[in-house]
């Protein structure tokens, strides 16, 4: 059991916060800038349209509601609008990774460099380039992934009562879920370990992946902090890789 509770305190959550000193140190900000440009562009275009379209799309949603359920209307419009921004942020977040993917695979690989008290390569631009196929193909392999799930969960928004109280949470969840492995898959792959065994790992403390998740999940669903989520993510389960991961994964 011992093997399956964070060492030294940490909880997913703390290796968020984490994340913001990494950012800030200054051998890795060179490698933080082509990820933080990339999240800057693409959601400050993302929250632009859905300011402009939240209004239309809660009242799409608010037409499946049942007349005898109209006056739950007071609690089900919030719901819907966390909703919303969840669905969203991880639509845009997750069109981001895989522009960003070899970038923040190179940032991880700095930012455990560092942890690890081991000197900056000079190759990693070139080996970056070399690694392109893989990275893609396991992002590709994300997707497969968080597909099917994701269909699942969005078809309970449509049933009638669970839509509007139950599907809300388990989306939240899935969310927080897939946003730990999207991020910690970046350190588990510079070591080229399968997606299936990383999956695995994140499972045997599936609190903290929860944990990290939900945070990252929550920040990301806010106005302007959300554009320095990925890299700070990034960082963060790195240093969740390094500290907790690294030595059971690779020794196995």
């Amino acid at each position: 059991m011992a093997d399956h509770l964070l060492k030294q305190g940490h909880s997913g959550a703390s290796y968020f916060f984490r994340g913001f000193e990494l950012v800030k140190t200054p051998g890795l900000r060179k490698f933080v800038i082509v990820p933080l440009t990339i999240n800057l562009v693409l959601f400050a275009a993302a929250f632009y349209y859905l300011f402009l379209k939240i209004d239309e799309f809660i009242q799409y949603v608010n037409g499946y509601i049942p007349e005898w359920l109209s006056w739950l209307n007071y609690l089900i419009w919030p719901l819907l609008v966390i909703t919303t921004l969840v669905v969203f942020s991880y639509i845009f977040s997750t069109v981001a990774n895989w522009i960003a993917a070899p970038f923040n695979g190179l940032l991880a690989e700095k930012v455990e460099l560092m942890l690890s008290d081991k000197p900056f390569n000079t190759g990693g631009m070139m080996d970056m380039v070399k690694d392109l196929p893989r990275i893609f193909k396991r992002e590709w392999q994300k997707f497969v992934y968080y597909l099917p799930k994701a269909l699942g969960c969005l078809i309970l928004f449509f049933v009638p009562v669970i839509g509007q109280t139950v599907a809300p949470v388990i989306w939240f969840l899935f969310t927080a879920w897939m946003m730990t492995i999207q991020y910690a898959d970046y350190p588990f792959d510079n070591h080229k370990v399968p997606f299936h065994v990383m999956r695995e790992k994140l499972a045997e403390q599936k609190g903290a992946s929860l944990s990290f998740g939900s945070i990252v999940t929550l920040f990301t669903m806010i106005p302007l902090v959300n554009l320095v989520v990925m890299p700070v993510a990034v960082c963060g389960a790195t240093a969740m890789w390094v500290e907790q991961y690294k030595e059971s994964t690779l020794n196995r």
